[in-house]
């Protein structure tokens, strides 16, 4: 329970610091320096400076979180009538929908696997991800996420999807660069899961695309396509995100986010469920 509260309050905090931050940036990348932000000729009293650093386009290495661009799939996608049976049967904790979680059903609630389109779409409350390209295994490059710090392999030696894939909670994929930019095709996700954080479904038969460049040495761009004639009618294209480079740790100097069920149920019996007014 305790970890419950202790990363509440680590998330508000780092809301507090990091959106005032980011409103006051006033054109290109958010520069770190011993993991202070230094946002161009905005300084800090102790200082800082802009980072410069040389970088390889194709070395995606280091934590991420994302500073810019949307965390949802927004209000103007269009539905399938299937689509958007399923979109209401979705009851979300986030967005224009979102109601009292305790009458929910977010799979958050349940410390059900989020997925690998809401790890990637929305960074459950800011968190980010670490890319890691093993040594001696260029076929392959591993992605980890702080939340329940899950992972995914994503294979880089040309091989093609399953034909009839069984359904997993991170989808299987496969990889391949385009110039300096590394494409990611995901297939063969469990239908179970979220698209994002507003509840927006998808089917096991989508094909979920992101496409990342590292533009400079503290910035990847990332966009993301969802193909999926069954929910939407029509593919979609997400903005174009910015993430930024945490220099100074790895995934695992960052705190340990992990769902624990037993947790999760004492939570909800105790403070989210009276809170919502449902008495169990």
């Amino acid at each position: 329970m305790r970890k419950r509260f202790m990363s509440a309050m680590i998330a508000i905090a780092i809301v507090t610091v990091a959106v005032p931050l980011v409103l006051a940036q006033r054109g290109g990348g958010p520069r770190r320096v011993q993991g202070i932000p230094c946002i161009n000729d905005w300084q800090l009293p102790d200082g800082c400076e802009e980072r410069t650093g040389t970088h390889d386009p194709r070395d995606l290495s280091g934590v991420w979180t994302r500073y810019q661009g949307a965390g949802n799939m927004g209000n103007d996608v269009k539905l399938t009538p299937l689509g958007q049976k399923r979109w209401e049967a979705n009851l979300p904790s986030f967005g224009p929908r979102a109601v009292v979680p305790a009458k929910g059903n977010d799979p958050m609630g349940l410390c059900d696997p989020l997925g690998i389109l809401r790890n990637v779409f929305t960074e459950v409350g800011g968190r980010g991800f670490e890319f890691v390209h093993p040594m001696g295994s260029p076929e392959r490059i591993l992605q980890f996420f702080e939340w329940a710090h899950a992972y995914r392999t994503i294979y880089m030696d040309g091989r093609q999807h399953p034909k009839d894939p069984v359904p997993r909670w991170m989808g299987y994929s496969v990889g391949r660069w385009e110039g300096d930019t590394l494409v990611v095709e995901t297939m063969g996700i469990d239908p179970r899961t979220w698209a994002d954080m507003w509840g927006r479904p998808h089917s096991e038969n989508l094909l979920y695309e992101e496409r990342y460049h590292r533009r400079d040495f503290d910035d990847l761009e990332l966009q993301v396509k969802m193909t999926d004639p069954e929910i939407y009618p029509e593919p979609f294209v997400s903005d174009t995100k910015v993430l930024m480079l945490n220099v100074e740790s790895t995934m695992d100097e960052k705190l340990e986010t992990f769902c624990v069920p037993s947790e999760e149920q004492r939570f909800n019996e105790t403070i989210r469920d009276p809170a919502g007014g449902v008495l169990n």
